[in-house]
């Protein structure tokens, strides 16, 4: 063999050992693939506001603005990623119907990035130095893209929902921030298990004809403040998911044109419907001046005549509607309510017990008993009026 023609043998099998080495990787759109891609540093989203976000891979820090924005993110079990919090965790309250808040007392020790309902300081936010701000309620405070602006730190919007008419967007925020956070598995357990008891719900109380059920109201719904009786819910989430007769309901409207929280009605009426049961938002009972459900019920003669309260059946539930709804206890409180309800249907059910277990499922510890000793021991009992 010639000299010439072993270089060329050799030339040949090395250019054989490439073309094998490139068929091993391959190409996808003229692109090499490899074996062990490296990890995307940036995630880009799209948010409650349709905006397109970029948002780092990896989230260690973040901040909650506005109303509830911290509660899903303790829903999700990332309340350790907080770095700041608004002032509406740092104040001192006589009472407090935020199960989230009473599980991580330790929030009114982080650092303020401003004043509650997304009332936010930028310069505060700045410095500690988050990944990512989480923000609900967008038209409340600053405006997301003037903060992203100013902060120069992505700004992930939230549509808060609800469990009724706009579920969808209930969960469709847990799903948006468990993207972020990577914690996708619990955002789908979180959905699950409201799904699950509104399903159990329902269940026990589709069958029962109307005719068969007790007209209720209820009062002294919470909304940006303490009310009195005549502050009622038209769509009320325990009444609906228990199938309810709620004297309050408008037949003449859809269902979801009655979403109005806190509705005032006159007291004509309240005397008009004359309920054969009534419950009390516990909310009320931050009016010390005499003006709380509970006080009007007893003393306002107007409603002496009430079946409700000549027969003993007025109740109290838990607020569900305190810095924005609070859906652990909407679902506490319509066990509740169909254990008053419908005595037979509910008989397996200590709504006590019930309303820990919610509890504990959504952030970790069983505060039922904490939250009743700040309203005065009234939640899930019969009133005396």
């Amino acid at each position: 063999m010639s000299r010439r023609t072993f270089l060329y043998l050799c030339l040949s099998a090395a250019l054989l050992a490439c073309l094998c080495i490139a068929g091993c990787t391959g190409t996808q759109g003229g692109a090499t693939v490899q074996d062990n891609p490296a990890p995307a540093e940036t995630v880009t989203i799209t948010d409650g506001a349709g905006r397109s976000v970029t948002v780092p891979a990896t989230i260690e820090h973040v901040v909650c603005s506005g109303s509830g924005s911290l509660r899903y993110l303790t829903y999700l079990g990332a309340q350790d990623r907080i770095v700041g919090v608004d002032d509406i965790e740092k104040r001192e309250q006589p009472m407090d119907a935020r199960p989230y808040f009473l599980a991580n007392p330790q929030f009114k020790d982080y650092p303020l990035i401003g004043e509650f309902r997304g009332h936010d300081d930028p310069e505060k936010i700045l410095a500690l130095k988050p990944d990512v701000i989480f923000k609900t309620y967008a038209t409340s405070g600053y405006d997301p893209e003037e903060l992203q602006q100013k902060t120069g730190i992505p700004v992930v919007v939230l549509n808060y929902g609800d469990l009724s008419f706009h579920r969808d967007d209930f969960c469709q925020s847990l799903r948006t921030m468990g993207k972020v956070l990577g914690t996708d598995d619990r955002a789908e357990e979180v959905i699950a298990f409201f799904d699950e008891r509104i399903a159990d719900l329902d269940t026990r109380t589709k069958d029962v004809p109307d005719s068969e059920k007790t007209r209720a109201y209820v009062g002294g719904i919470a909304y940006r403040g303490a009310h009195g009786l005549q502050s009622t819910e038209t769509s009320y989430p325990p009444f609906v998911f228990v199938n309810a007769v709620n004297v309050a309901y408008d037949t003449s409207k859809a269902p979801d044109e009655q979403l109005q929280t806190g509705t005032p009605v006159a007291k004509e009426k309240i005397l008009e419907w004359d309920p054969e049961i009534i419950f009390v938002d516990l909310a009320t009972l931050q009016l010390t001046d005499g003006s709380s459900a509970i006080d009007e019920l007893k003393n306002d003669p107007s409603y002496a005549g009430l079946s409700a309260k000549k027969n003993g059946e007025v109740y109290g539930v838990l607020p569900y509607n305190w810095y924005s709804q609070n859906q652990g206890s909407i679902l506490a409180d319509a066990y509740y309510v169909g254990k008053v309800l419908y005595p037979d249907q509910f008989a397996d059910i200590d709504p006590a017990a019930e309303a820990d277990e919610i509890y504990t499922f959504l952030v970790k510890k069983p505060v039922f008993g904490e939250m009743n000793d700040d309203f005065q021991q009234m939640a899930f009992t019969k009133l005396s009026i």
